[in-house]
């Protein structure tokens, strides 16, 4: 069961195997001197989660269906509140034994989930570093010299190691995003108040996000579709607008990336981030390059400005009785609040709208923003003796985007030269992290990296984030959808096939398109048209060769030509378009929903089959 995803468990349920077996001999293999975790279910504590298990199956009549996450364990970083564990915030003076489990762990445990322990983090989720703890320090899994990430460091460390499919973290200023990105899996940083706090120890309150860590997207947002629920019990808890639901990044998407990215001195994570940036230029997106300094400024206000004093209210009466019992560092971070006024806060408060418009505004020429999730990587040593200013570097892509009440979702994109992972993120304005999930699912299976630090493979089939279920392109492929000549059995078919493209799917493209028989041309072809109402048309999609995809195009003569389709499920691809001049003497065959159809039509056969 290690490095089982969700959709592995699943299916070793469905096999007859129980959640009583697989969990307790889990339990058994999680050793307690391991640093990633801070408490470990008990034997008794697991029964009786179980128990409730067995009862929620009954009350649904036996369908598994019906219960999500049935029988699939997970873990939960030590701020956040589940019945039967300590919450202790990394701080020993600090624990306490919670009453009842936070509203995020009841809904992940309504929906058939099962907490197996509570992992590690920088004390009171003050940290991008992971070493601020009381109860040891999880070190990276791809190199032991090096720091995890923070402040959800035993959260990424145990999804990264496959002991668990799921763990939630908390994010503040990066801690849900920067340990994923060095431990090579998937980070969701939801938009604020997406997932309830209720139940969850405060750092900022008004820009905390319970993150989701996982080894696949797909994951990830199963998680997230059952988390992600307004809490009347949090006052800063928000329901989701309905149409974001259905925004996706087009594949030839329009992205911001920084024009002077900083990586301090870490060429190999300059080289990674560029290659990063071709890749996802060669499957048809647009990279721009702007100024970064409005989003330092910005990120400049969490600890340089009147934010601070949110941490120190958040333990406020702790804090003031055991001043000696805290971190030193977080000590020193915390006790600055003693710096700011009430009126400093307002002036806080104006700067960063005045910002935020701004930035918003930036924001909207594109469909994200790219960055690297991480600049660099550090080593513990390192960082025990520059504390401060290495952790600061850490956040330089993460900071500011709880500030300005952004979604985003860190993602892996290499294993660099040196052993250790580079992961970038895409940041979208609030509530777009479904579709930013989507895109990233697409490129992360593309990369052909493996499942965290386990080894194992990414599985395709388990793509979930594609509403035509069809699996993402290769990164040394491009998507190219045909509408006529070029299908399979047709006589264009072989331009394709001689490049060595492979058939992916047959799908439709969305509703507003039209297709017409072009006049005078042989052998006979279509003309594809976007239009302001039109139809879905039938089409393949075919996966080529970057390398074969410029001599394709130049063959293709006018009227047509390759532009930006969308499917149903709306992404982009290239395929077929056609110029509005060439569509003289040519007949609106959109009624037919496709070439072949209008084909047998004409012929008066049947449909051809290709199942």
């Amino acid at each position: 069961m290690l490095g089982w995803t969700i959709p592995d468990w699943k299916r070793a349920y469905e096999t007859g195997t129980t959640p009583v077996e697989l969990l307790h001999e889990l339990r058994a293999s999680l050793s307690a001197d391991d640093p990633a975790w801070i408490s470990i279910v008990s034997a008794s504590g697991l029964d009786a989660r179980l128990t409730k298990l067995a009862q929620k199956l009954d009350a649904v009549g036996g369908d598994k269906n019906l219960l999500p996450l049935y029988g699939v364990p997970f873990a939960a970083k030590d701020n956040i509140d589940a019945e039967g564990f300590e919450t202790t915030a990394a701080c020993r003076a600090f624990a306490y034994s919670p009453d009842k489990d936070a509203t995020i762990v009841r809904r992940l445990t309504d929906a058939g989930a099962i907490i197996v322990g509570k992992t590690n983090l920088d004390q009171f989720a003050t940290g991008l570093v992971g070493v601020r703890s009381a109860y040891g320090v999880p070190t990276n899994t791809f190199n032991a010299a090096f720091v995890s990430g923070g402040s959800s460091s035993g959260s990424a460390s145990v999804v990264a190691r496959g002991l668990v499919p799921f763990a939630l973290g908390t994010d503040t200023a990066g801690s849900g995003r920067v340990p994923a990105g060095l431990n090579n899996i998937v980070g969701i940083k939801p938009t604020r108040g997406a997932f309830s706090n209720t139940g969850v120890i405060p750092a900022c309150r008004t820009l905390d996000c319970v993150s989701v860590f996982a080894m696949t997207m797909g994951d990830a947002m199963s998680v997230y579709d059952v988390a992600a629920v307004i809490d009347l019990e949090d006052g800063l808890s928000r329901a989701a607008p309905e149409a974001s639901r259905n925004w996706r990044m087009p594949a030839a998407a329009h992205i911001a990336v920084p024009a002077q990215p900083e990586f301090f001195g870490d060429d190999l994570a300059s080289q990674a981030f560029q290659v990063a940036i071709g890749q996802l230029e060669a499957r048809g997106a647009t990279c721009v390059p702007i100024d970064f300094t409005l989003f330092d400024q910005v990120a400049a206000l969490l600890y340089d400005g009147p934010w601070v004093a949110e941490r120190f209210a958040a333990i406020r009466e702790f804090a003031t009785t055991h001043e000696a019992d805290i971190h030193p560092v977080v000590r020193d971070i915390i006790f600055k609040a003693r710096e700011f006024s009430a009126a400093d806060v307002f002036d806080g408060v104006y700067k960063l709208a005045d910002l935020k418009r701004r930035a918003d505004a930036l924001l909207a020429g594109f469909d994200a923003m790219l960055v690297p999730t991480a600049p660099t990587h550090y080593r513990i040593a390192d960082v025990q003796t520059d504390p401060v200013r290495l952790n600061s570097n850490l956040g330089k892509y993460t900071n500011f985007v709880n500030l300005l009440d952004w979604s985003a979702v860190s993602v892996p994109a290499s294993i660099r030269e040196d052993g250790l992972p580079f992961g970038i993120t895409l940041i979208g304005d609030a509530w777009q992290e479904r579709g930013l999930a989507a895109f990233a699912e697409h490129w992360h299976i593309s990369t052909g990296l493996t499942r965290g630090a386990t080894g194992l493979a990414l599985n395709p089939a388990d793509a979930t984030l594609s509403a035509n279920g069809i699996a993402p392109a290769n990164m040394n492929t491009i998507r190219v959808a045909v509408v006529g000549a070029h299908l399979r059995g047709m006589p264009l078919n072989h331009e394709l096939v001689s490049r060595g493209a492979s058939f992916v799917a047959s799908t439709t493209t969305a509703s507003n398109y039209q297709l017409f028989a072009l006049a005078n041309t042989t052998p006979p072809k279509p003309g594809l048209m976007r239009s302001d109402s039109g139809a879905p048309i039938q089409l393949e999609l075919w996966d080529m060769p970057i390398a074969e995809f410029g001599s394709f195009v130049a063959g293709v003569a006018a009227p047509l030509g390759i532009g930006t389709v969308r499917l149903a499920d709306g992404t982009d691809v290239k395929g077929f378009i056609c110029e509005s001049a060439g569509l003289d003497q040519a007949a609106d065959i959109t009624r037919f929903g496709g070439w072949v159809n209008y084909l047998a039509d004409k012929s008066g056969t049947t449909t051809p089959s290709h199942s």
